[in-house]
């Protein structure tokens, strides 16, 4: 009898493999990383195939870890980086330019000349998505036009588009499947977000041929099934969501006003909206939760494009520390921030500001300032980032959630969690276990094939796995100096606005 759901988390910097029992625990887990190339200034690529090829070998590690087998596995659900864009040829199935990633800005010229035209508002209204290169609309009339012939063989329908989980639904079924969900769906520019489905007047606003686009489907559902020669036997395929959409689900964030934070590269906040199409007057992302039985919900969404990122950025760009771990030890070193902010404007900034020619600014440094300080301020900025988002759910939805439940790499750093519950004045809640979004994948898959039967049999399973050992960060920190340290943030924000000319 199978026992397990396999979890494909496909991620930025690497493709991951999760094996759940029936009570939500993880079984066994294995990871590969992959290249990130930046061929020019803001621009940021990956191979296609190589994402395949390394979430194919995660797969396989994950089952030989376990000591399982394919008849082991009841159904596999898939999470993926969204908005990340991808275009083969039908035929051959070869990518015909290297996926150009979400935080990748090469596009942000054609969403100028969008805007120029008068285009903005019209495009936001159907989509519910302000006009930026980082969604995936801009980025695909740029492989268009990148690529010669490209644009008259997406009209002949020989080429197909895809987010990331498209990409793999493609690569598993070995063709047969080119299909998405409304969620992914609803990050390209290209959904209406009324009428839950395609629009051509967002396709003609990019010259875009509605011959490139996947079938849509409910997130838990039927996506056809992995051929036999990948994991030893044909499985089904039975859930798919965008990573922050699926850690909504895996973190239970099912009623309106439940919400969640995930801590990665960027910083995601979502907040479920109901079952109406909310829409933002703070700078908000209006998407789609997912499908799920007879459930369709609706999130608002703050992204944060740097967040884990602006850690590696101290490891890997300047030496400040030798691994992620050992930043908390130097935040609490510092003893405060010493008036010294960063801003992690490296590809411009997200929510709420939509600004792509904003770049970093560390700002406040004197001659005193210690390496502490530096690595204290790049804690600090993903926590006053979150805020950011938070007091946009505030305003659009004249209410804060009562708890933020966090989930990602970061939630580790106890520093940071604590400085995350003081910034916002409200507590912050990590699970014992970090894997939600793997875990939403599993549970959108599962329950679509009776792994488990509804999303009550789901909530009794993970308390049984661990449910209850949670924990808590409870804010401390004075109201008034919550708001002196903010309101430094704020003003160190507007010097790295509007920077770049070029």
């Amino acid at each position: 009898m199978a026992r397990y759901i396999l979890a494909l988390d496909q991620g930025t910097t690497s493709s991951r493999a999760i094996l759940f029992d029936s009570r939500g625990a993880l079984v066994a887990k294995a990871q590969h990383e992959f290249e990130q190339r930046f061929p020019e200034p803001g621009w940021v690529e990956h191979d296609p195939q190589e994402i395949w090829q390394s979430q194919l070998r995660a797969a396989r590690g994950v089952l030989s870890q376990a000591g399982a087998s394919a008849a082991d596995v009841h159904a596999i659900g898939i999470t993926n980086q969204r908005e990340t864009s991808i275009i083969w040829e039908r035929e051959s199935g070869a990518p015909i330019y290297p996926a150009i990633v979400w935080q990748s800005r090469q596009s942000a010229g054609i969403c100028e000349a969008l805007k120029q035209r008068g285009m903005e508002e019209e495009l936001r209204r159907r989509s519910g998505l302000p006009l930026d290169s980082y969604f995936s609309a801009s980025k695909l009339r740029f492989i268009l036009d990148r690529v010669p012939g490209a644009q008259q063989r997406a009209e002949r329908g020989e080429l197909a588009f895809g987010t990331v989980d498209t990409w793999l639904l493609h690569k598993l079924s070995k063709g047969a499947v080119h299909a998405t969900e409304h969620g992914n769906a609803s990050r390209t520019m290209l959904y209406n977000l009324q009428q839950r489905g395609w629009d051509d007047a967002l396709l003609a606003a990019f010259n875009l041929p509605r011959a490139l686009l996947p079938e849509l489907r409910p997130s838990s559902g039927d996506f056809g099934a992995a051929d036999a020669e990948w994991l030893g036997a044909a499985l089904p395929i039975a859930g798919v969501a965008g990573d922050q959409q699926a850690a909504l689900f895996g973190q239970g964030c099912f009623a309106r006003g439940d919400a969640k934070n995930t801590y990665g590269t960027g910083c995601f906040l979502l907040m479920n909206a109901g079952d109406s199409a909310p829409r933002s007057q703070s700078g908000l992302i209006s998407t789609v939760a997912w499908q799920q039985g007879g459930d369709f919900a609706y999130a608002l969404e703050g992204s944060v494009f740097v967040a884990g990122a602006a850690v590696q950025w101290l490891r890997d760009g300047l030496g400040l520390i030798e691994n992620a771990a050992q930043s908390e030890a130097l935040a609490r070193e510092a003893g405060g921030n010493g008036g010294v902010y960063l801003v992690p404007a490296f590809v411009g900034l997200g929510a709420p500001h939509w600004d792509a020619r904003a770049r970093g600014a560390l700002v406040g440094i004197t001659r005193g300032t210690s390496r502490a300080q530096v690595v204290r301020a790049a804690l600090e900025a993903i926590a006053y980032q979150s805020r950011d988002v938070v007091e946009c759910f505030r305003s659009d939805a004249g209410f804060a959630p009562d708890v933020l439940r966090v989930d990602g790499g970061a939630c580790h750093n106890d520093f940071l969690m604590q400085f995350q519950a003081d910034i916002l004045g409200l507590p912050v809640r990590r699970p014992p276990e970090l894997e939600v979004t793997a875990l939403g994948a599993a549970a959108l898959a599962g329950l679509a094939t009776d792994f488990w039967k509804n999303r009550e049999s789901l909530r009794a399973a993970l308390a049984e796995s661990g449910g209850a050992g949670a924990k808590i960060f409870e804010p401390h920190m004075p109201a008034a100096q919550r708001e002196e340290l903010y309101g430094g943030w704020q003003r160190a924000v507007l010097r790295a606005k509007d920077w770049a000319r070029d």
